[in-house]
């Protein structure tokens, strides 16, 4: 059974939404008990943002293999092993008995993290193509955009009646549930027939596959950097919050409200845009939001030195939109360059996001949260980088895309996002 012809069951957006979430909740609601966690352990700020970095790296590194295993294997049993063992180690992170053994029981939650979001986007292509599966990511995504405002805000409620040790609680209660959903009501979209050998050896040719395709390059590049603008403000909220707004912990709904907002209404823009615009304009409308707002952040950043409510913040909006505009469309243009590896590819684009994602969090944020204009400047740069590799991909494909309306955009789109030729 082909992609179009493949029932999706309407549980699926719902259980992809909710392994999408996994991330943002794992990083954003321990924010609010950063304080209580350098006062138990006696760490400072930079050891403190390490629980970000050390779980987005072993999550990158794990990428590579998760979206190959289920290749091999099938897309359900990776998927549920990996909510399976998430849910462990976050038993292992509530009771931790040393600021060492919490870093490892969060590397361990990112190797295993990774295996819901790498497979689920492979799950989308498996069954649905063209327009139909922007929508279904659009749907994802749009779902997925409140897990970063409800996170810090849930963390912040169970601060006083668990501690710290109640947000771990909280996510392997979640992720046992979910593995319970995924077992009940997941199907497996990749067929045995379809499968192909996990082996080193195959795995590294494939690898070297992709890197020879022309148009790998550019999408990658695009894709890994369309959000860690937009994450350097995120993995910089305790700063923010609290040392530039000087808020409690109950102020991270200054920064992640507009985040969300823009998330979900950039997820919305692109399910509509699906039938109706290119791929071409609806990612350069995507960019073209994320550096209105670059714009925005650093004129407000050198008109009021010290950010104001809820001015300074606004600008998240914008970039949230654009990221969303873009990042499905990009997502499945990566796919299908190579469609009989999407597990494989996915991989490789979480890997390489994670790595740019943990590189912003570990590094480029300590380095720059200092100060609203710092933030601004570096994410304008890597916005930058992500609008030149676009006009890279178009560089080199040579497609020019007409605009069209109704019927004609639906065939442009299926055309863009659809096997290689």
């Amino acid at each position: 059974m082909t992609p179009a012809q493949r029932t999706v069951r309407r549980s699926l957006p719902w259980l992809l939404a909710g392994l999408s979430m996994i991330g943002p909740f794992s990083i954003d609601a321990v924010f609010p008990a950063f304080p209580l966690i350098g006062a138990r352990f006696q760490v400072d700020d930079t050891a403190l943002q390490q629980l970000v970095s050390a779980y987005l790296l072993t999550y990158a590194v794990m990428s590579l293999f998760h979206g190959a295993i289920s290749d091999a294997i099938g897309r359900k049993p990776v998927i549920v092993t990996g909510m399976l063992v998430y849910a462990l180690a976050s038993v292992g992170a509530a009771s931790s008995t040393s600021f060492a053994m919490l870093l490892a029981c969060r590397s361990l939650q990112g190797m295993c993290a990774g295996a819901g979001l790498v497979v689920g986007r492979a799950v989308i292509r498996d069954s649905l193509e063209g327009p139909a599966a922007q929508r279904l990511m659009s749907q994802v995504m749009m779902i997925f955009g409140v897990a970063p405002v409800i996170a810090p805000m849930i963390g912040a409620l169970l601060l006083p009646l668990g501690g710290w040790h109640g947000i771990f609680w909280l996510l392997a209660g979640f992720t046992l549930l979910l593995a319970v959903a995924l077992l009940t009501l997941l199907d497996e979209t990749h067929p045995p027939e379809r499968r192909s050998r996990f082996a080193p050896r195959p795995l590294l040719a494939g690898y070297l596959a992709f890197a020879r395709e022309r148009s790998f390059w550019p999408l990658l590049v695009s894709s890994s950097v369309n959000f860690a603008g937009l994450f350097l403000y995120i993995s910089s909220a305790p700063r923010i919050v609290r040392e530039l707004l000087h808020l409690s912990a109950q102020g991270f709904p200054w920064l992640f409200v507009p985040v969300v907002i823009g998330l979900i209404s950039g997820a919305w823009l692109s399910g509509r845009m699906a039938e109706r615009c290119s791929a071409k304009r609806t990612v350069s409308l995507g960019y073209a939001s994320m550096l209105l707002a670059c714009v925005a952040h650093l004129l407000l950043a050198l008109l009021f030195p010290q950010p104001r409510l809820p001015w300074s913040m606004l600008p998240l909006i914008l970039h949230g939109i654009g990221v969303q505009l873009a990042f499905p469309t990009l997502t499945l243009l990566l796919l299908d360059r190579f469609p009989h590896h999407r597990g494989g590819i996915s991989s490789v684009q979480a890997f390489a996001s994670l790595l740019l994602c943990g590189f912003v969090a570990g590094v480029v944020s300590p380095l720059l949260s200092a100060s609203m204009l710092q933030l601004a400047l570096g994410a304008s740069l890597l916005t930058v980088l992500g609008v030149l590799a676009w006009g890279w991909y178009h560089g080199v494909t040579r497609e020019a895309v007409l605009p069209v309306s109704g019927a004609d955009a639906a065939a442009v789109m299926a055309a863009e996002i659809a096997e290689p030729r």
